[in-house]
């Protein structure tokens, strides 16, 4: 993918018209992704509200999960924003786009919750509204929720159906390198080597946000709940390297479940927390994509106002919820959000050639929030005597 992304700059800059001519191939990629959208919205979020385990019945531990990770996920999100908001990688490129973005007033009052509401979940998905499909999509697995066995099937049905969605997003990325070279080509012609310099300032920032989230927060976090550090360290190391060399938080499941418990969590707080915790404990996904958001628009040129920043960081707040463990699959829900606040997609294409040098890090901090939330879910319950 880095090897595209050169080549396409290089590409673009000796041969500009060539370069400019070559948009047609991304522009094919990308509406390869937005079939999908709907899909993996549905799947992914049914299924886990679906399977959010008897939340009713789990009391004080399942409360104490959630603000965990609402918590987490609050602080990753700001911190994400923040860093493109001061750093501005995104300054340096230019994005055409005859995607017009919302106005400001479409936020105010009374016309945000009405327009939150779908009044047909197939339109809805026809026009590619995310904010609605995750609106219906919410309501829906929690009255699958609160059917029980009764709605097996139906939550079954969003399980298998994410799993095709995401295997059909795994087809779609192997035409990926073509995209790139295309969208790197046209990006050059068009803003000259800016936009190499931009795309290299952004891996910089992710870097950066990733580092700083994990020594502060997570670090900060076991420190403020006394849990000791060398000993989570010697039993968190394996998943994060797996994670850091697979870019699969799934792969480092199973190495995530065993040396927490030998660290010391017990059994039924480990049985709750972790699945929760791949579900709605994603930081690493969720200050990413608060990074691609807000680098795209400052690359397209577009101011965003405060409410249109509110919105959209609620919208990653929601969507950011269940997907879990699956390379690139970041990238449908950015092409959703897009779509929705009229981003341009192009910037997506960019952003996937240099996903190679971010993800490592990213699903790294992803399982080193799986590891820490049981620990501290142990500690809050006082239920951690074997740390010592």
């Amino acid at each position: 993918m880095l090897i595209a992304v050169v080549a396409g700059g290089l590409f673009g800059y000796l041969a500009p018209a060539w370069g400019q001519s070559l948009q047609i191939v991304s522009d094919v990629f990308l509406r390869l992704i937005q079939s999908i959208i709907a899909p993996v919205l549905f799947g992914v979020l049914v299924r886990s509200i679906g399977r959010a385990g008897g939340m009713r019945d789990l009391g004080r531990l399942g409360w104490k999960s959630l603000v965990c990770f609402e918590v987490a996920t609050t602080v990753a999100l700001l911190l994400g924003w923040l860093t493109v908001a001061i750093a501005r990688p995104g300054a340096g490129l230019t994005l055409d786009t005859d995607a017009v973005p919302i106005e400001a007033a479409a936020y105010s009052g009374a016309e945000v919750v009405k327009g939150a509401v779908p009044t047909s979940i197939i339109d809805a998905m026809a026009r590619g509204d995310v904010l609605q499909i995750v609106v219906f999509c919410f309501l829906f697995g929690a009255a699958c929720l609160s059917l029980g066995d009764r709605a097996k099937p139906v939550v079954d049905f969003a399980d298998a159906l994410a799993e095709v969605a995401f295997r059909y997003t795994d087809y779609v990325m192997h035409t990926a390198p073509f995209a790139v070279f295309a969208a790197m080509a046209n990006t050059v012609a068009a803003g000259g080597s800016g936009a190499l310099e931009g795309l290299a300032r952004f891996v910089a920032a992710a870097w950066f946000a990733q580092v700083f989230f994990l020594a502060t927060v997570i670090v900060g976090a076991l420190v403020l709940f006394r849990v000791p550090l060398a000993r989570f360290a010697q039993y968190a190391r394996e998943p994060f390297v797996i994670a850091f060399a697979t870019t699969s938080s799934a792969a480092a499941l199973p190495q995530t479940l065993e040396n927490m418990e030998r660290f010391g969590v017990p059994k039924k707080i480990l049985g709750v927390v972790a699945p929760l915790s791949l579900s709605l404990n994603l930081n690493g996904s969720t200050i990413h994509l608060a990074m691609a958001s807000l680098f795209v628009a400052q690359a397209a040129g577009i101011d965003l106002s405060f409410e249109q920043q509110l919105l959209i960081l609620a919208t990653l707040k929601l969507t950011s919820k269940g997907v879990a463990g699956i390379p690139r699959a970041n990238f449908v829900i950015l092409t959703a959000l897009f779509q929705s606040f009229g981003l341009p997609l192009e910037g997506l294409a960019l952003l996937l050639g240099v996903d190679a040098l971010i993800d490592p890090v990213r699903t790294s901090v992803n399982v080193l929030s799986h590891c820490a939330a049981p620990a501290l879910v142990a500690r809050w319950e006082s239920d951690a005597a074997k740390y010592e």
